[in-house]
Order: C-alpha cells, then sequence, then structure tokens
C-alpha cells in the first residue's frame, strides 16, 4: 500500500473522530507499538525495540497530558499516575530488555481501552449535548 495514501487516511480518520474515538485510537496505537517492542525483543531487533518503544512512550505521554487534572479529580490524578507507571514499566522493559514489563503495560492499555469502548457504546445512546459534558471532567 501507499505510505502516503495510508498516512492521508490516517489524517482523515483524526480529524472525523469525536473525543472518545481519539483516545481509543491513541490506546490503539500504544497497543500496536507494544506488541511491536515485543516481537522486536524476542527477534534480538534492537533498533525497532528502541522505535516501537519510543512511539509508545510517546502516545502514552500524550495521553497523560490530555486527561483534565482541573475537572477529572480523583480519577484525573490516579490516570495519570497510572500513565507515568506504563511509561516506567516499557522503559524498564527496554533497558533491562524484558518482556515481562511491556505485557504488564499491554495489559493495562488493553483494560482502559476496554473501559473507553465501554463508554463508546454508551455514548453513542446519549444525546450529542450530554455525551460532551460526561467526558468533561477526563478529557
Amino acid at each position: 500500500m501507499n505510505p502516503y495514501a495510508s498516512q492521508a487516511s490516517l489524517e482523515i480518520e483524526v480529524l472525523q473522530a469525536d473525543p472518545v474515538e481519539l483516545i481509543q485510537m491513541l490506546y490503539r496505537g500504544a497497543l500496536e507499538s507494544i506488541r511491536g517492542a515485543r516481537e522486536s525483543l524476542a527477534q534480538g531487533d534492537a533498533v525497532a525495540r528502541s522505535r516501537h518503544i519510543s512511539r509508545a512512550s510517546e502516545i502514552i505521554a500524550e495521553l497523560m497530558l490530555s486527561v483534565n487534572r482541573e475537572q477529572g479529580g480523583e480519577l484525573a490524578v490516579n490516570l495519570i499516575e497510572l500513565y507515568d507507571y506504563m511509561i516506567h514499566l516499557i522503559t524498564q522493559a527496554h533497558i533491562e530488555q524484558k518482556d515481562k514489563q511491556l505485557a504488564e503495560a499491554s495489559q493495562l492499555l488493553q483494560t482502559l481501552l476496554e473501559g473507553w469502548d465501554a463508554i463508546a457504546r454508551q455514548q453513542a445512546h446519549m444525546p450529542a449535548g450530554q455525551a460532551e459534558a460526561t467526558l468533561a471532567g477526563y478529557y
């Protein structure tokens, strides 16, 4: 596939996405990067592993920065701490060249993604204004 066509398709998808869909996309991107890091670790490809670890860290950092600290209360604080922990896990996995931390980070991200998937299903049944108001404290 043409990489430019793929990039254009992604850009269109991002521009048309609502906030929950954007968060889901970030989670999926982080999971994909961690999966790539795990495969690269198993294959002994340090360069690819580093690239995947960096991408996953950047995505998780972006998720962390998007949390609404002012309105999110204790949930926001806990979510930020969890993101920080995940970055620590994947960094340690890279340094120690161990899969265990990558697996844990992947499981945490998968669990959070499942939560956002449930929110998306619930949001689909809400009036538009109510859906945005419900999420205002989180992102």
